[in-house]
């Protein structure tokens, strides 16, 4: 929201300074987002008139004009094609700084035409993009004068954020309010005595469904003079990025920026019998006035007459029905819509207009026809003409409300004391009309807050205004009677899943839940439940159906700036459908590029799938998963993955714990990424809960063995499809009490084995607890261990 600091003084009466009412105003929750001061800069340019305009001898586009600033005559070289003797324009004489150009002026020859300054467009003065022509002044202006006075450059812009449910700040009015409030001052009445109508109005209004526009306030104005609006009124628009358009339709701006009250103007020549407010038609169009067409559906509010829609309710006016400089006969419109019927619409059709902006927000509901009066009057001021009696369709709506406020309420919820004259001074400047009931307040918040709704609401208006500040530091007693912090068995899992994949050498990262179709659909996405009806952005419509194209996307970001190796995770939901239960939260990861940069000791490697399942892994083992149960399913992978160099890590058939493997070379292409990625996906709320132990159970005594264990190997030759890890666990079931561990150390097939078989030779640790192995004893260990191979596996003692 943006106002100039005059604009803020013709509401508010205040003795307070500039810099005052800026600091203030954040202090409020106001939050300025920036002052712009126009005047810096542009101080040393004076007004000045050509005298006189000669063609260049040198040059067909060029202009020598005889310049004067009241006190000296300059010979001035100018290409502007506006230039002509009696212009009034901004000069600036030889050592200025031009702004606009970044250069500073000097004497100079142009042709062989000596030039001792130039007169300024717009653009050189950094004021817009204007830089077809000079600045043309009205003639009355003062010669010698300083630009930035007469150009009204001297009034600082101000800037504020304004929260959703601060509707009523969308206004100029609302925020000398506030401050009015905080005691800088009081604020300035506005007149909205009736203006008298002299005929009735041949149009009327017909408000079809009163929950999408309760009331609606009208006048015909015949007879009116429309052209620019006046200079006060164009500065005040040009100020906050409006753009002047003709009088009558600046009035509407002026209210809009000034009193958040947005209204309409109708061409009353254009329009074929009455206004109907009503549902727009399936399929119906309207042409608005940012000159595009729009489809319409039946959930969006139109104006229509008696043929044809000529307006989007609370939005946009039709362009055929518009204001232009022709038009005698005018119908003004001030009504109220729907909020979440205009939000609905906005989001619909990409709209977002300064009356959408507000009126999704919420404008003053009893307002309607005091707003009418207001600008019947400035337009009969500006353009003349003759008023209509008013007319009104609907009834106000009964916004009214009572909330009890107990006077010790706020300062047991924000340790200030206020007292209760102050309470009664905020709440009565905010709006609020207050009955005092003893130990409380049965306050009746103003029509233009519809955000006041609870005790709270109001117990924060007085903290707000009254000051922040007072509000004291304390410490925390830690003998407190405040709860320690308790995380439930999943946030645990997730906790550490974070802090495992942090000391593997991944960095979190936290990324969008939704995506471009395109890349959704290489992710398995089909659920059209899970499109986005109002995304942030056109490429942003899908809710993501996997953690690991974002991630993607973000490592390919970085191997744009030269970083190769990525590796990053996030944990976050996942969206299988629009179900609460489709929604599980995942752990992913992707690393990319080399194992890590060249190094005299260790040469990089490319990452592979086996970074990818180490991760898995190692995540899974501090969540509590029983590591040795997993069993590995190479083709249990999602089609995004690479088939044969993937897999999922299953306990039992059906409970799937993770995916992991290298990603699918076709979707790398499809996504742009240059490379091989490697990537996992990580699902906690599948590992069984531990069971609870009994009350009073002690842990197990632990046994450390003081005798020296015994290693002996085995190659065992099977099938090129067995899977290693089936010959592990079949060694380890052989004998559970002495054997500790198994694991693979070589792994052969070539021309010295039979086509379909390979070679895998495993270590086998032998621990004894009671007494040293004997020979006997180590081949009775190990003939079990054949036996459980070939019986698991198929597989034979390697000869």
């Amino acid at each position: 929201m943006k106002f100039t600091y005059s604009w803020l003084l013709e509401h508010l009466d205040t003795d307070k300074t500039f810099d005052e009412i800026v600091e203030k105003l954040s202090m409020i929750g106001l939050e300025v987002e920036g002052v712009e001061d126009r005047s810096k800069g542009l101080e040393t340019f004076k007004i000045a008139e050509i005298l006189s305009a000669e063609k260049h001898p040198d040059a067909d586009k060029l202009k020598v004009l005889k310049v004067s600033d009241g006190e000296k005559e300059y010979d001035v070289v100018c290409g502007a094609p506006n230039a002509r003797a009696g212009l009034k324009g901004v000069f600036a004489t030889s050592g200025s700084y031009i702004p606009g150009l970044d250069v500073t002026l000097k004497p100079t020859k142009i042709r062989g035409v000596p030039s001792e300054g130039m007169m300024m467009s717009e653009a050189e003065m950094n004021l817009s993009d204007d830089h077809n022509g000079i600045v043309d002044l009205a003639g009355d202006v003062e010669v010698g004068a300083r630009a930035v006075d007469v150009m009204g450059l001297t009034d600082p812009i101000i800037e504020i954020a304004i929260t959703p449910n601060r509707g009523d700040c969308a206004g100029v009015r609302g925020i000398a309010r506030d401050l009015a409030a905080a005691g800088y001052g009081t604020l300035k009445p506005i007149n909205t005595d009736p203006v008298a109508g002299t005929f009735e109005s041949p149009i009327k209004i017909n408000i079809a469904d009163t929950k999408a526009c309760p009331q609606f306030a009208g006048r015909y104005i015949r007879g009116v003079k429309n052209g620019p609006s006046p200079k006060w009124l164009q500065d005040k628009l040009l100020a906050v990025g409006l753009r002047p358009i003709s009088a009558l339709v600046d009035v509407t701006n002026y209210f809009s920026q000034g009193l958040c009250r947005p209204l309409h103007v109708f061409d009353a020549d254009k329009l074929n019998g009455d206004i109907n407010v009503r549902l727009a038609k399936e399929g119906e169009t309207l042409l608005a006035l940012d000159e595009k067409e729009y489809k319409l559906d039946s959930d969006m509010t139109v104006v229509c007459d008696d043929t044809t829609p000529h307006g989007l309710g609370a939005i946009m006016g039709g362009e055929v029905s518009g204001c232009t400089d022709e038009t005698t006969n005018v119908f003004l419109e001030c009504a109220l819509f729907d909020p979440i019927r205009t939000a609905m619409t906005g989001r619909k059709l990409d709209i977002l207009s300064d009356a959408r902006y507000r009126f999704e927000r919420g404008v003053d509901e009893a307002a309607v026809v005091d707003m009418t009066e207001m600008a019947t009057r400035l337009i009969l001021e500006l353009c003349g003409g003759e008023a209509s009696e008013l007319v009104v369709a609907g009834e106000e709506p009964k916004w009214q409300r009572t909330i009890t406020l107990r006077k010790a309420r706020v300062k047991e919820l924000t340790g200030v004391d206020v007292s209760e004259a102050d309470m009664v001074r905020i709440l009565d400047v905010l709006g609020c009309k207050l009955d005092d009931q003893g130990d409380s307040f049965a306050v009746q918040p103003p029509s233009w807050r519809s955000d006041i709704e609870l005790e709270a609401c109001l117990v924060e208006e007085v903290i707000r205004v009254y000051g922040y500040e007072h509000i004291e530091e304390v410490s925390l007693v830690r003998d407190t009677n405040l709860p320690e912090v308790a995380l439930s068995p999943a946030q645990q899992k997730r906790d550490v899943a974070r802090r495992t994949l942090v000391t593997r050498g991944i960095s979190e990262a936290v990324t969008y839940a939704f995506l471009p179709e395109k890349q959704a659909r290489l992710f398995g996405w089909t659920d059209e439940n899970l499109r986005l009806t109002n995304p942030i952005s056109t490429d942003l419509e899908i809710m993501r159906p996997s953690l690991l194209p974002n991630l993607l996307a973000a490592c390919q970001r970085n191997n744009d700036r030269n970083m190769p190796n990525g590796c990053l995770f996030e944990v976050g939901p996942q969206f299988d459908g629009d179900q609460a239960d489709q929604q599980p939260v995942v752990v992913a990861g992707v690393r990319t590029g080399q194992t890590g940069p060249r190094n005299w000791a260790q040469s990089p490697r490319r990452v592979d799938v086996f970074d990818a399942k180490a991760d898995v892994i190692a995540v899974l083992e501090a969540a509590g998963a029983k590591v040795d149960s997993l069993q590995v399913d190479p083709e249990g992978a999602p089609a995004h993955y690479h088939p044969g160099r993937s897999g999922a890590l299953k306990l039992g058939p059906k409970n799937t714990l993770a995916y992991f493997g290298e990603l699918h070379p076709g979707v790398l292409t499809k996504m742009g990424y240059k490379g091989i990625a490697v990537g996992f996906e990580i699902y906690l709320d599948n590992i069984p809960a531990t069971k609870a132990k009994k009350t009073g159970a002690l842990r197990p005594l632990l046994v450390l063995s003081q005798l020296q264990s015994v290693e002996r190997d085995f190659a065992f030759v099977v099938d090129s499809d067995v899977a290693a890890a089936k010959i592990i666990q079949s060694a380890k079931t052989a004998d559970k009490k002495l054997i500790s561990d198994a694991s693979i150390f070589d792994v052969y097939e070539g021309d010295n084995m039979e086509a379909g078989k390979k070679s895998v030779a495993i270590t086998v640790t032998l621990q004894p607890t009671t007494d040293t192995l004997t020979d006997e004893d180590i081949q009775t260990v190990s003939d079990k261990i054949i036996a459980s191979v070939a019986k698991n596996t198929g597989g034979e003692l390697r000869a």
